[in-house]
C-alpha cells in the first residue's frame, strides 16, 4: 500500500519556524519527485516546493524562495520542508505528494500521483 504521511504542522508566530516531514511507506521515496503543496481556506491549491528523485534538483515558489528549504533523507524515506520567517499568508494545509516527473511537480499539483492527507500550519500572533 502506497502511503505518504505529513507531520510537523502547528501554530507558530510570525517570524517563527517549523519543519514539516513527509514519510513514505509502501514504495521507495527516492525513486520519485516529491512536492509540497498548500491550500488556504477559500483559495486554490498551489505548489510550494519540489525535489527531484535522482539529482536533487529543487524548485521553490517565488513567495517562499529564500525562506523555505526542501531536502530528503533517503535512509529515512522522508522529505522535509524547513520553513523559516513564516508569515500569516503562509497559513494553509500543507500536503506532500509523489510523482514521476519533476517538471510536472513544478507545473501543477494535478501532475502528482500519491498524496498525503495534509498537516495544518497556522501563522498568527
Amino acid at each position: 500500500q502506497v502511503q505518504l504521511v505529513e507531520s510537523g504542522g502547528g501554530l507558530v508566530q510570525p517570524g517563527g519556524s517549523l519543519r514539516l516531514s513527509c514519510t513514505a511507506s509502501g514504495f521507495t521515496l527516492d525513486h520519485y519527485t516529491i512536492g509540497w503543496f498548500r491550500q488556504a481556506p477559500g483559495k486554490e491549491r498551489e505548489g510550494v516546493s519540489c525535489i527531484s528523485s535522482s539529482d536533487n534538483n529543487t524548485y521553490y515558489e517565488d513567495s517562499v524562495k529564500g525562506r523555505f528549504t526542501i531536502s530528503r533523507d533517503n535512509a529515512k524515506n522522508t522529505v522535509y520542508l524547513q520553513m523559516n520567517s513564516l508569515k500569516p499568508e503562509d497559513t494553509a494545509v500543507y500536503y506532500c505528494a509523489a510523482g514521476v516527473l519533476f517538471r510536472l511537480c513544478v507545473a501543477s499539483y494535478r501532475g502528482m500521483d500519491y498524496w498525503g492527507k495534509g498537516t495544518l500550519v497556522t501563522v498568527s500572533s
